[in-house]
């Protein structure tokens, strides 16, 4: 009893949003005066108390959402957000005014800093700071772009076209799996973002989602783990070099996660030990996995019917949040690169080495292979984005189509499951198909492959 009442303590202190808020101020991100003491307590104060996944509330004095404390209006007086507070969604901050800036001698000025907005929930910045240090926020902003689709979408193909199928397969089948399982526990667990205030948010475009466990963490810790696993032994290069990178990187997204205000220090430490725990069971069946998704003559109908499932299943969870879309968005490239990879092995293409060449040494960089390497990605990723906008202009109608809803307000029907599952499923699953298919096709066609 004891113990558990010591993890219970250790559990609290290291959820406590004032950690979160003294390590950004290490690292030189501060508010207004007022931000850096955690908020009283609701029915102490008679104010609100902070929201849902650390969202800031709409007060007086300036535009809905400011999140800034302003003396109270008269009795009826008060503003509040119109679409109410939601699972964490921040009221809409950008037409606020914020405090008023504000110089002290020797310092810099105050300033609004407008992260990548979300427009599927409408959300954004809705705090004043001061970067102090700007070496560390550009450095952790690099950091948290590590788990988002500009990464994976450059990562990805980058590993297929240039350096090895094998296991850039391998990696996406690690990584659909860790981010699955990080993304239901997510809507199972339902723990909200750390609160702000304390907290300064220099990102809102997950901050509708549940907070533990970090899946930025999650994949922040398997990817780099899985990457130095599956290519030791296949490629000649001391280990010492991969434990490394892996280390840096996972260090690099998990400390992100903080700065930018969207973790407690307890969910990026149960999402990376939850990724590896993931990696501990799931990992010696990878090789079987892609085993089956290339030979198995109906493994496309398996594979698609399974993922398609799955994300049904992740539908059921909770109601609605930007999650439930990226969990399909998730499977739906899963599916595609496993089907993409099958055609691939039935018409001889991409194919692998044998292991009579293993180890594979690592070629000299030339001119010429940076140049192809470089032209390879270019013209794939143009070709990636290219599918993205054409598949979500044809899906998203037909959907509302089929299932008579009315697609006026597309942010109102994609948070409809009959929209927003087959648009990204779809979608997506054209992305992973068009990854591991049809560009390398167009590659061979060019004489680039």
């Amino acid at each position: 009893m004891a113990l558990l009442q010591r993890l219970a303590r250790l559990a609290a202190y290291l959820q406590d949003p004032q950690k979160v808020a003294d390590f950004q101020r290490l690292c030189g991100v501060e508010g207004p005066p007022g931000l850096a003491a955690s908020p009283p307590r609701a029915e102490e104060s008679g104010e609100p108390g902070p929201l849902a996944n650390g969202s800031c509330p709409a007060m007086n004095g300036g535009g809905e959402g400011d999140g800034w404390p302003r003396p109270r209006a008269a009795a009826g007086g008060e503003k509040r957000h119109p679409k109410g507070l939601g699972n964490g969604a921040i009221p809409g901050g950008a037409g606020g005014e914020g405090p008023p800036q504000q110089q002290e001698e020797g310092q810099q000025t105050w300033g609004r800093r407008q992260p990548r907005r979300n427009s599927l929930t409408g959300e954004a910045a809705c705090q004043e700071l001061a970067i102090r240090n700007p070496f560390l926020y550009y450095l952790f902003n690099l950091g948290t772009e590590l788990g988002n689709e500009l990464f994976y979408i450059l990562f990805f193909p980058f590993c297929i076209w240039n350096l090895d199928a094998w296991m850039g397969r391998r990696l996406i089948i690690v990584w659909v799996w860790v981010m699955y399982l990080g993304q239901c526990t997510k809507d199972v667990i339902r723990w909200p973002r750390p609160a702000s205030p304390p907290v300064v948010k220099l990102e809102v475009f997950y901050n509708s989602e549940y907070s533990m466990p970090s899946t930025h963490a999650m994949s922040g810790t398997a990817i780099p783990l899985a990457l130095v696993l599956l290519s030791y032994g296949r490629w000649q290069y001391p280990l010492m070099y991969g434990l490394i990178l892996a280390i840096c990187w996972c260090s690099l997204v998990c400390f992100s996660r903080i700065y930018m205000g969207m973790h407690s220090i307890l969910d990026v430490i149960a999402g990376s030990l939850y990724a590896i725990l993931i990696l501990v069971v799931f990992y010696p069946a990878v090789d079987l996995i892609d085993n089956f998704n290339l030979t198995f003559k109906h493994a496309p109908l398996i594979i698609i019917s399974l993922h398609l499932a799955l994300g049904v299943f992740s539908f059921t969870l909770d109601t609605w949040s930007t999650s439930r879309g990226d969990t399909a968005q998730i499977l739906g490239c899963g599916a595609g690169v496993a089907c993409g990879s099958h055609f691939n092995y039935m018409l001889g293409l991409m194919q692998d080495p044998s292991p009579d060449t293993l180890p594979l040494i690592p070629p000299s960089i030339t001119v010429t292979l940076f140049g192809k390497a470089i032209l390879r990605l270019l013209i794939g990723v143009v070709l990636l984005l290219l599918t993205r906008i054409v598949m979500k202009k044809i899906t998203i109608p037909l959907a509302c189509k089929m299932f008579s809803i009315p697609c006026d307000d597309i942010r109102q029907a994609r948070q409809r499951m009959e929209v927003e599952l087959p648009y990204r499923y779809i979608t997506y699953g054209m992305v992973g198909f068009s990854l591991m298919f049809l560009v390398p096709c167009l590659f061979l066609f060019i004489g680039l492959s």
